[in-house]
């Protein structure tokens, strides 16, 4: 599940608000991501993909993800060249990864800070 383009850190408090609905009683967004259209959210509890379907972006598939669900995970810093860093998330029970690439704005050491923190619990 590869999604095209770069994304962005944005701040986690708008995305609190913006994604209320979805986020359980006292679940707190620690990190969020916008890739073009789509969101990446890093809650304490999971990882939540925000997928905008279609041309106009109405329909959404929202991907719910436990910590506990991710088997291991890579990242790649960017180069020289490839001025873009990669994610890739494993989970149990699938063979490809989750793959998510970042600009080079975005510091892909915090990423895997956060995902550190909340895998290995």
């Amino acid at each position: 599940m590869a999604l095209f383009g770069n994304a962005h850190s944005i701040d986690p408090g708008q995305a609190q608000q913006e994604y209320a609905r979805l986020l359980g009683h006292g679940e707190q967004v620690h990190a969020a991501y916008l890739l073009i259209r789509d969101t990446i959210l890093f809650t304490d509890r999971r990882l939540i993909l925000v997928d905008k379907q279609g041309i106009t972006g109405k329909k959404t598939e929202y991907h719910s993800i436990p910590y506990r669900s991710i088997t291991h995970f890579a990242v790649e810093t960017a180069g020289h060249f490839d001025l873009d860093a990669e994610l890739k998330i494993w989970l149990s029970g699938s063979q490809a990864p989750i793959q998510k690439t970042f600009t080079k704005g975005v510091d892909i050491y915090e990423v895997q800070a956060i995902l550190t923190q909340f895998v290995a619990r």
